[in-house]
């Protein structure tokens, strides 16, 4: 684990990255709002897919390597809201941001954001 040391007399809490973690615990199975991220260490691209995949929450993920046209693959795989490619957490007010599956129904943010809270009305007159 690096960070996870909070600094005296204080709410901050840093990012921190959490190895050895494994599919079961709730570091990775329950979404968390924490700067904590568990580091999950696989084999197969596909199975790693597979078990992000499986949860029941899918607010955000993100994928990380070197050839960016694989991270574009794999990110269209993933079933999550927001998938970052080589960073993680990246909000923008003029992109959607919003969950899917048990993660939220609906975005905010950009248009669809702004379509989502407004009511438009038609007036139509006849000539």
């Amino acid at each position: 684990m690096t960070g996870g040391k909070p600094k005296a007399d204080s709410l901050f809490y840093p990012v921190t990255l959490v190895a050895d973690v494994k599919d079961g615990n709730p570091l990775v199975d329950e979404e968390q709002f924490g700067p904590a991220l568990p580091i999950i260490v696989y084999s197969d691209v596909n199975e790693a897919v597979r078990l992000a995949n499986r949860l029941d929450v899918a607010l955000g993920a993100s994928v990380w390597g070197n050839d960016i046209e694989e991270l574009k693959r794999v990110a269209t795989k993933l079933e999550a809201g927001t998938v970052w490619i080589n960073q993680h957490g990246a909000i923008h007010p003029m992109v959607p941001f919003g969950g899917i599956k048990a993660s939220g129904y609906g975005v905010e943010f950009g248009i669809e954001g702004l379509k989502a809270v407004t009511v438009p009305q038609v007036i139509s007159i006849k000539k």
